[in-house]
């Protein structure tokens, strides 16, 4: 058995779920090297890895590793910090990643119910296009309220589940 960079881990069954995860990710829509970066980043022991060491694990270069990373934090499902001391980045995810990611998706959702007012508007709301373009409208406005719903009590489940003030780097002072 290999192990993972020091930490003790099956360093072929840490590779087997990162390369797993992210053909799950790329059949969802996720570009294939994002979705590994994330896969590796997301089972990583702190949440957070180099561009070297992203590299080194991945066997990818260092624009692969960028471009990967320019992605994941533009969708908001990593960010970029330095190392104390060092002009280096370390790239992480944190343990409310999904939910980031979906509730900072509010302001394109608002953004396209805009387009499709105006769609309707243009079309004219009695059209075959108008009607579509409203049921369309419809359905994110409808999903917007919901979103919001869920993400309070997927926040209580949180807490109930792992305590408040837990985060995967550990427990915070905040809740």
């Amino acid at each position: 058995m290999t192990t993972a960079a020091g930490s003790g881990r099956d360093a072929e069954g840490v590779s087997r779920f990162v390369e797993h995860f992210a053909a799950q990710l790329v059949e969802a829509g996720v570009p294939r090297m994002p979705a590994r970066v994330f896969a590796a980043l997301l089972a990583s022991d702190t949440g957070a890895l180099t561009s070297v060491e992203l590299g080194e694990q991945l066997q990818i270069s260092p624009a692969a590793v960028s471009g990967a990373v320019r992605y994941l934090a533009q969708v908001h499902l990593v960010s970029r910090e330095r190392e104390p001391g060092s002009r280096r980045e370390r790239y992480r995810v944190h343990s409310d990643q999904w939910y980031e990611a979906l509730t900072n998706r509010e302001a394109i959702i608002k953004r396209w119910e805009e387009a499709l007012r105006d769609g309707v508007s243009s079309l004219g709301a009695d059209t075959p296009a108008g009607r579509r373009l409203a049921e369309t409208l419809a359905f994110f406005e409808f999903m917007e309220g919901e979103l919001e719903a869920m993400m309070g009590r997927w926040r209580v489940h949180r807490d109930k589940t792992f305590g408040q003030g837990w985060t995967t780097e550990g427990w915070t002072t905040e809740g």
